[in-house]
């Protein structure tokens, strides 16, 4: 084995590591058991799952940016409580009817991994359903509840852009990062 394909081997197993590491971690959880058996038992899980079922390796930037990471969990956090306190607002008032749409957002990087860090984080935040994903054309289809209007749609579609903007400054690549803030800038 040459040292290039030795060096280019190790690189795919280093951009794999932390899907195998979650494997491992979502077994150990769906056990409920943080012990040296399920470590192990989830370790040969992990194996047998990413040799039986050979799917596309999934191309990490291999860029972790820390600060915009925890201002992505901190403004999710906040996000969720203040969906979830705007969706109890509505179910316990009865004199209104929260207005409800189907919106289309265009997303602005083609990375799958990104699409699906944002269409998670959308249907994650109450309020707010992911019912479809045009993969193709990079855009996501949301259901929405609370909207009057159409500035409130389009609040609704900015937000989730800017949920994938602070996903990309945490972990997309130098160049989607430049990409996203080039757009970001563009539209202000």
């Amino acid at each position: 084995m040459s040292p290039t394909t030795r060096k280019t081997r190790w690189t795919q197993v280093w951009r794999q590591l932390p899907f195998f590491v979650w494997l491992i971690a979502l077994w150990m959880l769906l056990w409920g058991q943080f012990t040296v058996v399920a470590f192990v038992t989830g370790l040969l899980a992990a194996i047998f799952v990413t040799r039986v079922f050979q799917l596309p390796p999934v191309e990490l930037s291999g860029r972790v940016h820390l600060w915009h990471g925890l201002v992505f969990i901190a403004t999710f956090s906040v996000a969720l409580v203040r969906g979830s306190l705007t969706v109890a607002w509505q179910v316990i008032n009865p004199k209104h009817y929260p207005g409800t749409a189907i919106i289309a957002v265009p997303m602005r990087t083609d990375d799958d991994l990104i699409l699906s860090h944002t269409a998670v984080t959308a249907s994650l935040i109450p309020g707010s359903l992911i019912i479809d994903i045009d993969r193709d054309r990079r855009i996501l289809y949301l259901h929405v509840i609370g909207v009057r209007s159409d500035e409130d749609v389009e609040a609704q579609r900015r937000s989730v852009q800017e949920w994938e903007r602070r996903i990309v400054r945490a972990l997309g690549s130098r160049v989607q990062v430049a990409q996203v803030m080039a757009e970001s800038e563009a539209r202000s």
